[in-house]
């Protein structure tokens, strides 16, 4: 029978967790914070940011909003992350991307200090990454780790194929899986023959953006599958990178969109935070 990786419910696990960590650190009087930077007015982007200002709330994690206009210069930008680097009350920074093109995204990310960079995504913290030395987590690849391992899926010795090769989500997984001894191929949309390569998974990683891009004859009976895709279907269905429908039937385990991946990721930011703010009292 197929196990459903269910990331609401780790998710639900996780910050109830959270709660009693944010007491401890309030009984030393250290309220954690996040600053969430916002740029223009992307449909997307103002979901999840609510999704997470939603989810804080819940925990009592505290939640700065820098909304900026889609005409803001980069300098002004990057002049608003350097005064939030050296506010002692602020313990996470997130500049929600996409961000407008007369904004260099590269150059904003290596702007946050990288001990307050929630996302992971500071080239001094993906180098730790690849080092195997890491110290701040992409939030999403770090959340499909711990649904994992909350299902006892030892990564060891399996094979990982990951479709897709973004900063976001595909080099970092494989960075993660093959720091946990996993033997990892990436594929991306030069890749050839990438169908014959799914089919040799055992663990199978979706982050392509293509609905359904995964078929049941592109996976081996008992695979376990993570879809990380989140997209719309023909009728306006929330539907994920893999047809759930065809192959759920013969994995060993899958993710579920929505309630998958997407639960897990918020939950990594929120614990990430509270891990920087426990650095105060030596947590």
């Amino acid at each position: 029978m197929t196990e459903i990786l269910d990331g609401r419910i780790l998710s639900y696990k996780i910050r109830q967790q959270l709660k009693q960590r944010i007491t401890r650190l309030q009984e030393h009087k250290v309220i954690p914070a996040l600053a969430v930077v916002l740029v223009g007015s992307d449909n997307a982007s103002q979901i999840y940011v609510r999704n997470k200002h939603r989810a804080a709330a819940e925990v009592g994690l505290t939640t700065h909003d820098f909304k900026l206009p889609e005409t803001v210069t980069e300098e002004a930008l990057l002049a608003l992350i350097a005064r939030l680097n050296v506010d002692s009350s602020i313990h996470g920074i997130l500049v929600q991307l996409p961000l407008p093109r007369q904004i260099n995204a590269a150059k904003v990310t290596a702007a946050i200090d990288p001990a307050k960079d929630v996302d992971g995504f500071h080239p001094l913290n993906i180098g730790q990454l690849f080092l195997n030395n890491p110290q701040s987590l992409p939030c999403t690849p770090h959340g499909i780790m711990r649904l994992l391992a909350e299902h006892q899926i030892d990564v060891a010795r399996k094979h990982a194929v990951i479709v897709g090769r973004s900063n976001i989500v595909g080099r970092p997984i494989a960075a993660l899986l093959l720091n946990a001894d996993a033997t990892v191929t990436i594929t991306h949309s030069k890749t050839v023959n990438l169908r014959e390569l799914t089919r040799q998974a055992d663990i199978l990683i979706v982050a392509t953006g293509r609905a359904e891009f995964i078929k049941r004859a592109d996976v081996k009976p008992g695979v376990v599958v993570v879809d990380v895709g989140m997209n719309r279907d023909a009728t306006g269905k929330l539907v994920g990178d893999v047809d759930f429908t065809e192959v759920a039937p013969v994995a060993a385990a899958i993710t579920p969109v929505p309630g998958g991946v997407g639960p897990m990721t918020i939950a990594m930011l929120l614990e990430q935070t509270v891990k920087f703010a426990e650095r105060q009292i030596g947590g």
